[in-house]
């Protein structure tokens, strides 16, 4: 009897009364801060598990498993003692990194059972799965390997060679005692084909198969192939999970408490302030759960970001306001040749007029803008005497005028006016310029002759010689053959002819919202122009440090902002005490921000460290 309840004191029941009856759990807790002289900056945070024994990371021994292949860790990890329930962790460059330990009693840990601990994070509305920890016993992982070794002796029973299900010798003693020939493609196919020895000898190669397969064998693996998955199920029970998990290791033994610190590194939210963390914890025993853990308590990481501090006082922009407004739009009318008649059935002049008289209803609908004139000049190509393009140019002005009066209101009609501009040379030269089919050397001819024109017949004549007319007359001449619409406005009730005025400037507020939204790449290309505080909070916000110093250079040290930015900006370039005249200036002109300076980590430790 006294050696029963010695058994039953270190049997895994007398660990599951302690564990369901609350004295033994979980603990959750935020690391210690490390000592200030020990810390490196600009150091990438890593997994680790520690002891108290040092604060250096523990390598943990690992050997090979002769089923998987695969290294399995296999150490035990003391005791770590730690307490701190929050902490404040600093957004930089648009991410946020979080660290926790996760502490699990030697009481917790036994050869056969499997510790499943699967934290989970809180991020304002959302709730995050973060990678899960397996804690598993030498046993638990080998029954698992067991498992799969079984399965795959169920596997290698399943017969994948077709020709195990023939009996091969009776079927060539078969076809050697009565169809030699056909025996004779054993080792030569060419001799017969298959085909005519089919009809030489009645028997077909499937024919053969059939009587030669052994059925019964082979209906017998069809059936182990059938219950493959249900196999699976039976023998392993607990697969052996490899994604989805930051850390599965196997202990020797239970003489020691496990501490893991748990690092995770995420994507900032705009307006996040806080993250929670928690655990939730399965033990299993053979593949099935025994026990499911109450959450501990969790863990509260206030966020500190320097999208905080921006300024987001509206900015304007300073502008000159004219009385006085001119427009104009472009309309291509054709006309038939020699005439000024503006039919709307030829080419696609119903459609232009239609675009012209929205142009002009949109500016009579504005309260804003009065209408002074609204000038049309019709313009012809240089083909043809200029007399004649004169007339022609007029007539057809004249004539888009009277179409247009018809759309405008009645008042609005006596400021139509009409213009012409016989031929366009300078619109010629620019699309010649711009031409990719004609060669050099022809367009700076044609150049030459319109810069030097004093005669528009004699310049059209010389034109008409060269190679490249025909081109111009199909390609070039059509687009000249155009109607301008100029409108001359008035802004209403402005009396002066300037004003100045301002506007807010959208383009700065875009950059603003970006910063506040963690879009720290828009932001910086939007605000870099400026070279202002936010400027040099947005490069900061992007950790491009020596531009931000570079701007905050120039601003006024008489802002506690700038004072506060360039003290973190010089401690993270390592400039410690130049670093704290600033924030000792910052605090002189407002003292509150001494409290700001204990949300965010990298100031904490600068004071912290003058302080020690």
């Amino acid at each position: 009897m006294f050696l029963l309840g010695v058994a039953l004191s270190c049997s895994p029941y007398r660990k599951m009364q302690k564990i369901r009856s609350g004295a033994v759990g979980m603990t959750l807790s935020v690391p210690e801060e490390p000592p200030i002289e020990e810390e490196e900056d600009n150091e990438v945070q890593i997994d680790s598990i520690r002891s108290t024994l040092s604060d250096e990371p523990i390598i943990m021994n690992a050997i090979k498993d002769t089923e998987t292949g695969e290294m399995i860790a296999t150490d035990v990890i003391n005791a770590s003692k730690v307490t701190a329930r929050f902490r404040n962790v600093a957004e930089r460059a648009g991410y946020v990194s979080i660290s926790f330990d996760v502490s699990v009693p030697a009481a917790m840990s036994d050869s056969e059972w499997q510790l499943k601990i699967l934290p989970f994070m809180a991020i304002q509305e959302d709730t995050v799965s973060l990678d899960a920890l397996y804690i598993t016993g030498e046993k638990y992982r080998a029954e698992q390997l067991r498992g799969y070794q079984r399965y795959r002796a169920f596997l290698a029973s399943i017969i994948t060679d077709t020709t195990d299900f023939i009996r091969i010798g009776q079927l060539e003693i078969f076809l050697e005692r009565y169809y030699p020939e056909t025996y004779a493609m054993k080792r030569d196919s060419s001799v017969i084909p298959a085909p005519l020895a089919e009809n030489l000898f009645g028997v077909t190669q499937r024919d053969a198969l059939i009587h030669y397969t052994k059925h019964l064998k082979w209906r017998f693996n069809e059936r182990r192939k059938g219950r493959v998955g249900k196999m699976y199920e039976k023998y392993v029970k607990d697969p052996i999970v490899t994604e989805g998990i930051r850390l599965d290791t196997v202990l020797t033994s239970a003489d020691g408490d496990f501490i893991y610190r748990y690092v995770h590194t995420f994507r900032s939210r705009p307006k996040l302030r806080k993250v929670t963390v928690s655990l939730d914890g399965k033990l299993y025993e053979k593949g099935e759960c025994i026990h499911e853990f109450p959450f501990p308590d969790e863990l509260t990481f206030y966020i500190s970001s320097l999208s905080t501090l921006v300024d987001d006082r509206p900015k304007y922009r300073m502008f000159v306001l004219e009385r006085t407004v001119y427009d104009n739009t472009k309309a291509f009318i054709d006309f038939r040749q020699g005439s000024s008649v503006v039919d709307t059935l030829l080419g696609d002049n119903a459609s232009e007029l239609r675009r012209v008289v929205r142009c002009i209803d949109d500016v009579v609908a504005r309260d804003d803008l009065e209408l002074d004139s609204l000038v049309i000049v019709a313009s012809c190509s240089p083909e043809g005497s200029y007399s004649v393009n004169r007339k022609l140019s007029a007539a057809r002005s004249e004539a888009v005028r009277r179409y247009i009066g018809r759309y405008v209101p009645e008042e609005w009609r006596d400021s139509l006016k009409a213009s012409e501009l016989p031929e366009n040379w300078e619109q010629l030269r620019k699309l010649i310029a711009s031409d990719t089919v004609m060669s050099a050397s022809a367009k700076e001819k044609i150049a030459a002759l319109i810069d030097g024109m004093k005669d528009p017949d004699r310049v059209e004549t010389r034109i008409a010689s060269m190679p490249e007319y025909r081109y111009l007359r199909e390609k070039v001449y059509p687009k000249l053959r155009s109607v301008r619409f100029d409108f001359h406005m008035h802004r209403t009730g402005m009396l002066k002819d300037t004003v100045h005025t301002t506007e807010l400037d959208t383009a700065y507020m875009a950059g603003v919202e970006a910063l506040k939204s963690l879009d720290y790449k828009k932001a910086v290309s939007v605000l870099r122009p400026y070279d202002d505080y936010n400027a040099a909070l947005a490069f900061m916000s992007a950790d491009y440090n020596h531009s931000a110093m570079d701007v905050l250079g120039r601003l006024d040290d008489t802002d506690p902002k700038v004072c506060y930015l360039k003290a973190m900006v010089l401690s993270r370039l390592g400039l410690h005490d130049e670093a704290l005249k600033y924030y000792d200036l910052c605090l002189a002109y407002d003292p509150y921000m001494r409290h700001r300076a204990n949300l965010d980590p990298e100031m904490h430790l600068l004071v912290k460290r003058r302080e020690e």
